[in-house]
């Protein structure tokens, strides 16, 4: 490695892998709070009287938030550390789901806009710092960990859906399974995140302190540098790469979120079935997704980034058309299962594109999270909309429409020192280990940020 750049020691690799599997279980949680209740929809829609357009439109109040909630947390981040944005995203979230839970109980929609509004305004905490973290550890690591991390979040998710088609079965009222899960995923995320554990110290605050003790922290203790990042995530704004990988993270969204948010209520009343064979549907778009997450890093090391995204752009295009168009459930069902494959790696390529380099990290992934929110600000209500006249089913082949700009915004997921060398596809296979060497090395330099 480049002699140039200080010979800071790595912490121990079992301490990353320590924080490597808490990460992995918060995913997981992650991807049971946001889910579960999600799979309940045709309940919520009924307890509030209201119809899928008018649910589309209060599904958007949480976007506006996140919209919001995101903008802010790159500065919380980089000021206050990781762990202190996930104890704000787990005091949201319970708050939020109370409000959820008491407004479907009451039939009061100005407490269940409350509470998706705070929802959305804490989410980013959680989502960005579990990312970020995860994208470090994968770079200290000089391994791909990000498939696996979020194929946690989808067994999370699996988890959550089946946790609904249960309580829907048992006719469980809707504002208790929401409420239930609330309190059981904030249990979770406080032995995650409370003192002495591993979340406390993040990979960063470890880099920090193996600094420290060696002497080889910077004499001003990183003042000179907390300026200069100041204006980084509005710097990051300003970069085509970081923009065009935002695209591909919009079209992720459009098509997870929508799968999430939509895909029950498009079973049910696409086919007229019940609600437990709709959140039956949307486990199998989410075993879909798990499954190619866990072969993901393997996928990646053999045929890189780009040609992974593309090919998953292609899977998601075609069951997206095989669902809304397909006209038996066994056909849609098929289509499920190309678009759950299809959306499994766009999120964790798209965010280890948007880390390549760690000085930039903070900045570079809460600026393409925000496409991820604008992706859940647009869609809801268009959906919603779309719904009421086409049918839920059919609204869903809008997002076919992202597929098309993230198979287009691809090749900028190539290892960022090698795009700016003009490299090939191929040049950027063989030379991803050496990435992943150098980008560890480089954040030994900048291990002071939090």
């Amino acid at each position: 490695m480049p002699s140039a750049v200080p010979a800071v020691p790595l912490p121990p690799t079992a301490q990353l892998q320590r924080v490597r599997w808490s990460l992995v279980t918060m995913f997981g949680l992650f991807g049971i709070i946001v889910t579960s209740w999600l799979g309940r929809l045709p309940s919520v829609r009924e307890a509030l009287g209201v119809s899928a357009g008018q649910l589309g439109v209060f599904l958007v109040v949480g976007a506006v938030g996140s919209l919001v909630g995101i903008t802010l947390i790159g500065t919380v981040i980089v000021r206050h550390g990781s762990a202190t944005a996930l104890r704000l995203g787990m005091a949201g979230a319970l708050a939020g789901f109370s409000l959820i839970g008491a407004g479907t109980l009451l039939g009061s929609i100005p407490l269940f806009v409350g509470g998706i509004l705070l929802n959305g305004l804490f989410a980013p905490a959680t989502n960005v710092s579990i990312n970020l973290e995860a994208a470090r550890v994968e770079q200290l690591l000089g391994k791909a960990i990000l498939p696996h991390v979020h194929a946690a979040f989808s067994v999370g998710a699996l988890l959550g859906s089946g946790v609904a088609a249960l309580t829907s079965s048992l006719h469980v009222h809707v504002a208790w399974h929401i409420v239930g899960i609330a309190v059981l995923v904030t249990v979770g995320r406080f032995a995650l995140i409370g003192p002495g554990t591993e979340l406390q110290d993040t990979p960063e605050r470890v880099l920090r302190r193996t600094a420290m003790r060696d002497g080889s922290a910077s004499d001003d203790g990183g003042r000179g540098r907390r300026g200069a990042r100041g204006g980084s995530v509005l710097r990051a704004w300003g970069e085509k790469r970081t923009l065009l990988i935002g695209l591909v993270l919009l079209a992720a969204a459009m098509s997870e979120g929508s799968a999430a948010n939509w895909l029950n209520l498009a079973v049910v009343d696409g086919f007229a079935t019940r609600e437990a064979v709709g959140a039956m549907a949307y486990g199998t778009f989410v075993v879909a997704m798990l499954t190619v997450r866990l072969l993901g890093a393997g996928l990646i090391d053999r045929f890189g980034r780009v040609a992974v995204l593309r090919v998953s752009g292609v899977s998601a295009f075609l069951g997206l058309l095989a669902f809304g168009l397909g006209p038996s459930l066994p056909l849609a069902w098929v289509g499920i299962v190309l678009w759950g494959a299809g959306a499994a790696m766009a999120f964790p390529i798209g965010t280890a594109a948007a880390a390549d380099d760690p000085s930039k990290a903070a900045a570079r992934v809460s600026v393409v999270g925000s496409f991820s929110s604008i992706a859940s600000l647009s869609a809801p209500p268009v959906l919603g909309l779309l719904a009421d006249s086409w049918g839920v089913r059919h609204a869903l082949l809008i997002i076919t429409a992202a597929m098309i700009i993230s198979l287009l915004a691809a090749g900028q997921v190539r290892p960022e020192h090698i795009a700016r060398r003009g490299g090939g596809a191929r040049q950027a296979d063989q030379e991803a280990a050496q990435a992943d060497q150098e980008a560890a090395h480089v954040a030994q330099a900048g291990s002071d940020r939090i």
